[in-house]
C-alpha cells in the first residue's frame, strides 16, 4: 500500500467553499470520480457504508491536466468497511488551484467497490 494520508474515523470535516456528495456502486480499480474545480486550499473526502471484496480503499486526490495528471498522496480507507455508519476521511492540503478528481485502487487489483455515501469538500 502507499502512504497513507486518511484520518480513519468519525470526524468533523474542516470549513469548505462548496462541496459535492455521490455514491459508488460497483466500480472497478481505477475509477475515476466527476472533475471539480478547486480555488485552492484543503480538499476532503468521506466515504460512509463502503463494502467490496476487499476490506479497504486506496483514494487518491488527482489534478486534470493537459498532460499526464500529477498525482498527490494515497489515502487508505479501512474504516467505512466496518458498516454502514462507519466513515473514512482523507484531507489533501494545500495544492494549489485547478480541477481535481479523486481516483479509486488505482495501484491494486482489489474488485469492485461500493459506497452508500461519499461527500468532497474543497
Amino acid at each position: 500500500m502507499l502512504g497513507a494520508a486518511a484520518v480513519l474515523g468519525v470526524v468533523a470535516a474542516p470549513a469548505h467553499a462548496a462541496s459535492w456528495s455521490s455514491s459508488l456502486s460497483g466500480v472497478a480499480p481505477g475509477f475515476e470520480s466527476r472533475r471539480w474545480y478547486d480555488g485552492g486550499g484543503t480538499t476532503t473526502i468521506t466515504f460512509t457504508g463502503c463494502s467490496g471484496s476487499y476490506s479497504g480503499a486506496e483514494v487518491r486526490l488527482r489534478k486534470d491536466t493537459f498532460g499526464p495528471d500529477p498525482a498527490y498522496a494515497t489515502a487508505v480507507f479501512t474504516n467505512c468497511f466496518r458498516g454502514a455508519g462507519y466513515t473514512s476521511t482523507g484531507n489533501w492540503s494545500d495544492h494549489g488551484s485547478g480541477d481535481y478528481y479523486f481516483a479509486v485502487n488505482e495501484a491494486a487489483a482489489t474488485g469492485r467497490l461500493w459506497v452508500n455515501s461519499l461527500t468532497v469538500y474543497y
